[in-house]
């Protein structure tokens, strides 16, 4: 995927006047830790790279994973820059004081709901949960209301879940908040008991359930519409959830790591993600949720106004990080 030559000159615009400052002194390259999958972003991360002249070291992993090393380095890390597939673990490393505030005008891009009140960590896209599925192999009367009624009879061994994916964990998370600590113990271990597929990530699921190898899997909106736009003729669809747990909105965010030596440079990336270009990237290329007014998402997905999502406060994600991983390994979902 590629930005068009349009988006690649106004990208240019956007950052001309930082490139001066980025290639002057005698700084190493601006290392960003990526929860977000290189599939999904390196190509937006090379265009800041391209376009503002800063050099950037980019170490790809899973959110929750980096949250952790970030905390066991401290302030030994090499990173500058956090960009986290889940706003869990950005809330993690708030509570760990591991974060500096980032500039107002980048945090005024969103809305107040969708970043740390302290201006810590700020939202870059939105990504729906959902259930994907199989048409071939599911009939619409199979499909469940409610994401709990996964762990009845009719669904053992059918429906496909990611327990070590940081969106997931940010599920479990929010449905011990919405739900109450037991429902959402006793849902996992239901799930285990069901004998759930485990899979390494959303990715995964979806490319399964479109080769038919399991009939459906709970991910993302976005990886299913990836899959589809490059080949339409996948039998894979997504179920959405009505004002259910299993219909939760998520974040995406990023932040800057306390005591980087490049603030300037980390704050500039923090501002390219939030540029009208760069969410219009994410609306076309991997079909997430722009965060950004007056950005529309891809012309498939409903208006973010219009979703039936459930209301829960993000802040509270972060600080159930660990309690979370726990819960899941308890219940048997990591082995």
């Amino acid at each position: 995927m590629s930005c068009g030559r349009a988006t690649a000159a106004l990208l240019c615009t956007i950052v001309v006047g930082l490139a001066a400052a980025a290639c002057g002194g005698d700084r190493g390259a601006l290392t960003i830790y990526s929860g977000r999958g290189e599939n999904l972003v390196g190509p937006l991360l090379e265009q800041f790279a391209e376009s503002s002249g800063i050099d950037i070291d980019v170490r790809y992993g899973n959110s929750a994973d980096l949250a952790l090393l970030l905390a066991e380095e401290g302030d030994r890390t090499p990173a500058d820059v956090f960009y986290s597939q889940s706003p869990g673990a950005v809330g993690f490393l708030a509570r760990e004081g591991l974060l500096e505030p980032i500039d107002e005008d980048a945090l005024d891009a969103v809305d107040q709901r969708l970043r740390n009140e302290s201006g810590l960590w700020v939202g870059v896209t939105g990504r729906q949960r959902v259930l994907v599925y199989n048409r071939d192999l599911v009939e619409p009367s199979e499909l469940p209301a409610s994401v709990f009624e996964l762990t009845e009879a009719q669904y053992r061994g059918r429906v496909a879940v990611a327990p070590e994916n940081a969106s997931f964990q940010d599920f479990v998370t929010a449905m011990r908040m919405l739900e109450g600590e037991e429902t959402a113990r006793a849902w996992l271990c239901a799930m285990d008991a069901n004998d759930a597929p485990l899979y390494a990530n959303n990715n995964s699921i979806v490319a399964a359930v479109s080769r038919g190898e399991v009939e459906m899997g709970l991910v993302n909106h976005y990886y299913n519409f990836r899959f589809l736009a490059e080949d339409p003729q996948l039998p894979s669809r997504n179920h959405v959830f009505r004002g259910d747990v299993g219909a939760l909105m998520i974040v995406s965010a990023a932040t800057v790591i306390a005591d980087t030596d490049q603030r300037d440079e980390a704050q500039q990336f923090i501002e390219f993600l939030l540029s009208e270009d760069a969410q219009r990237y994410f609306a076309e290329e991997t079909f997430e949720y722009p965060l950004v007014p007056g950005v529309a998402p891809a012309a498939d997905l409903p208006p973010l106004a219009s979703l039936d999502v459930p209301d829960y406060d993000i802040e509270q994600l972060g600080g159930n990080l660990r309690q979370t991983a726990a819960l899941i390994t308890e219940c048997g979902l990591v082995r």
